[in-house]
């Protein structure tokens, strides 16, 4: 309060803040935009769906400090002039569920939240909406569908949400993970620091938070590797495989992007010699195929293609496969130039990377 809204903007913004969810948008540019509109009421939505596959961090976030949560979206609110926040939480998880709700009615109480917060004039609520199992909502402007009560679909941009968003009025969305590391900055704290979600073949899978910038290979020592590693998946079923001679990849955006994958919400999948990536593919299709939402055609007509192909080539190398490779290759290229939104666009990662980089089909 004592910084006043553009002030608390001016903070995130010097420190850098980026979007967790994993996109990386800078969070202090997003409120910023927001604020400056002229359209009144303003809006703020945390994104809780969490439903990419792998991911498990925000989870734990709102189960170990429900009310670090509460406060960063409070601190949100004020800086872009919004009133009232929504909390779009994934439907699988009534564990959260119940201690957000406990934590939003003891800052209420204790006038934290509501009519007049800590006395400063600054009205502030936040309600709970419950995601019903669609990953497809855990895209921003689906997830205000379906605030709204329509089906889960997202938007065409332009205008962006910062413009119209929830109820067509200027909305900020932010992840769990983005909301939160709002606290640290305000307190004085400089040092970044990522959630890794550890799973697959390893000794000691969760949550390790490190500093951006260690390597991938640092990460995967706590957790205990595999003794004959083949290969690691990052960034879940929208992200893609890197090889076990590339794991000196440093983990932050700018080094994944640089060496051809990405970071997206922190999910490292360990994968040795035992799995079958053929039918880890195959699995992961299966998973585009159900979650695609079907408004668009591209990503309607291409994930359901791209499942019946690597069907016909899971058992197949070389030249057996090749027809179908190159049939892949044209799906993938139109899903990831025409699909309206991330999921179509970001569908055929995992294959082409596992194609390309791990000959999986050799």
């Amino acid at each position: 309060f004592a910084l006043g809204p553009a002030g608390v903007i001016r903070e995130v913004t010097d420190a850098g803040l980026l979007g967790r969810g994993g996109a990386a948008f800078p969070t202090g540019r997003k409120w910023q935009a927001t604020a400056s509109q002229a359209d009144h009421p303003h809006y703020l939505v945390c994104n809780a769906d969490e439903s990419e596959p792998g991911t498990f961090k925000d989870r734990v976030l709102m189960e170990g400090d429900p009310f670090a949560l509460i406060e960063a979206m409070t601190i949100a609110g004020y800086a872009i002039g919004a009133h009232q926040g929504f909390l779009y939480l994934r439907g699988e998880y009534p564990r959260a569920l119940g201690l957000l709700e406990n934590a939003i009615a003891s800052a209420r109480a204790r006038g934290l939240l509501g009519e007049d917060v800590l006395g400063q004039g600054y009205a502030f609520d936040i309600e709970i909406r419950r995601g019903a199992g669609a990953y497809i909502c855990g895209e921003e402007t689906a997830i205000f569908n379906s605030i709204e009560g329509y089906r889960g679909e997202p938007r065409t941009k332009p205008p962006f949400p910062v413009e119209k968003g929830l109820f067509g009025k200027p909305t900020a969305v932010n992840n769990v993970e983005t909301l939160v590391n709002v606290l640290p900055i305000l307190n004085g704290r400089t040092e970044e620091t990522k959630l890794f979600c550890l799973s697959g073949n390893v000794a000691r899978p969760g949550i390790y938070e490190l500093p951006f910038g260690v390597t991938l290979r640092e990460l995967i020592e706590l957790a205990g590797p595999p003794d004959r590693m083949r290969a690691v998946l990052l960034g879940g079923a929208a992200g893609s495989f890197v090889r076990p001679d590339e794991l000196d990849i440093p983990l932050t955006f700018e080094g994944t992007r640089a060496a051809g994958t990405t970071l997206g919400s922190g999910v490292v999948l360990v994968l040795d010699d035992t799995v079958e990536l053929p039918r880890v593919l195959l699995r992961i299709a299966e998973f585009f195929r159900d979650e695609s939402c079907g408004q668009c055609v591209p990503c309607r007509v291409g994930t359901v293609r791209q499942e019946e192909a690597l069907h016909r080539i899971k058992d197949r190398t070389g030249a057996d496969a090749a027809g179908d490779i190159a049939l892949l290759r044209e799906v993938g290229a139109a899903m990831r130039d025409a699909s309206i939104c991330g999921l179509g666009q970001t569908a055929w990662n995992a294959v082409e990377s596992a194609i390309d980089r791990l000959g999986a089909y050799e």
